[in-house]
């Protein structure tokens, strides 16, 4: 929902974050510091998240929904995505795989 902060010390040291077909941050510096770009960019528009699912199983859970940015009363882009986390056994996210479909 783009609360980044709110969960940057459940991160552990070497996790990875894959955004499937567009880029990869290895280490909990480097996904910190794209989630500050990403909450940057929220800042500059007004969001409307819609979650639709949460399906957890021992170490994983899966998550998707909705995201619409609006700007100046306009569309700005919509996209269904799909977060699945992988938590080792400290309860930290050692791994997440991202995917996002851009609505044309």
């Amino acid at each position: 929902m783009g609360d980044f902060a709110k969960v940057y010390d459940r991160i552990a040291a070497h996790a990875v974050w894959e955004v499937v077909e567009e880029n990869s941050f290895a280490g909990k510096k480097n996904i910190m510091d794209h989630c500050e770009q990403v909450a940057g960019y929220f800042r500059t528009v007004t969001t409307r998240f819609t979650l639709l699912n949460i399906i957890s199983q021992d170490n994983k859970v899966a998550i998707n929904g909705t995201a619409e940015f609006i700007k100046d009363n306009q569309r700005v882009s919509f996209v269904s995505a799909c977060d699945l986390y992988e938590f080792n056994d400290r309860d930290e996210i050692q791994k997440i795989t991202s995917y996002c479909i851009q609505a044309k």
